[in-house]
């Protein structure tokens, strides 16, 4: 009989005896049951071999951009936009900032239900140093970025904050200043709406997503182009990569950005060259950033 594919064997469970070969070093068995990724007998189910699977491999790599803010900025400040239950927050509490004894993680996110969840379980696991705040992202991204506490956050994740929410973790990102923002995106339907409009269509491009299947995915494809760009032009480097094997999520690419400069003018004239061939102006992202894609506000490449 010929050995299961990939793909069949990332499905299977995983006995207790076998689950040390899943972990990363020095992660808590412990934590991960109070999580529910492991069960009480220290079984790891399929389903959860796949969500850890993801957040283990975007901690690994997170963590060579997280590790020198560490080193650089005393007691940073990590943001988790849309944090849910709060497991990457978790993952990178117990593998980074634990074993530095410094560094602050909070999670924002909207459901009061989910926030009181991730604030008993840090307080049973004694994880001072992270905490879920209650509001919506939206507005903390469009508020005046005063941060926490007067700390603006070094640091903003989102990982697979739907639709528009992974916008707003990048504007809250940019606006911050923040050296590092590196977001999962997830539904991406807000360019699929506005490329059904009956001009759009019928422009000389239209045929790229003129069939409802070919608009979901063209759009997807181009709102991460977008997001990249507007990135790089306010001074970020950008890397765009799958973030695990597709066997695990279909919801797969990173966008990993750490703050090198001010402004990127070349990465401002190619956004303004990309807007004027494609209908995507009237993306919330680009109107919410629009002050800061002022040409005026990028030097010469």
């Amino acid at each position: 009989m010929s050995a299961k594919p990939p793909q069949d064997r990332a499905r299977q469970s995983v006995a207790a005896a076998a689950v040390a070969a899943e972990l990363l070093p020095g992660q808590s068995p412990a934590l991960l049951q109070e999580l529910h990724l492991l069960t009480r007998s220290g079984e790891l189910n399929a389903d959860a071999r796949r969500k850890l699977n993801q957040i283990n491999h975007l901690y690994g790599m997170l963590r060579p951009k997280l590790e020198p803010l560490l080193a650089n900025h005393g007691d940073p400040l990590l943001l988790d936009a849309g944090a849910g239950n709060g497991y990457l927050g978790f993952v990178l509490y117990d593998l980074l900032l634990r074993p530095a004894g410094r560094g602050r993680l909070v999670g924002v996110e909207s459901r009061p239900d989910l926030v009181e969840r991730v604030n008993q379980r840090a307080a049973l696991l004694g994880f001072s140093r992270l905490q879920a705040l209650q509001g919506q992202l939206a507005e903390w991204a469009d508020a005046d970025v005063a941060g926490i506490d007067g700390q603006k956050p070094q640091a903003v994740l989102a990982l697979h904050a739907c639709d528009t929410a992974t916008d707003d973790a990048l504007v809250l990102g940019i606006r911050a200043e923040s050296q590092v923002i590196a977001v999962v995106p997830c539904c991406q339907a807000e360019l699929a709406r506005l490329l059904g409009g009956g001009s759009a269509v019928r422009s000389a491009l239209g045929p790229l997503w003129r069939h409802p299947f070919h608009r979901r995915e063209f759009g997807a494809h181009l709102t991460n182009v977008v997001r990249s760009l507007v990135l790089e032009a306010h001074g970020y480097s950008v890397a765009v990569t799958e973030l695990t094997g597709w066997e695990h999520s279909m919801k797969n690419e990173l966008i990993l950005a750490h703050k090198v400069q001010r402004s990127n003018g070349l990465a401002l004239q190619q956004l303004r060259g990309l807007l004027a061939e494609l209908p995507v102006g009237e993306m919330g992202l680009l109107r919410r950033l629009a002050a800061t894609l002022a040409p005026a506000a990028a030097p010469a490449p």
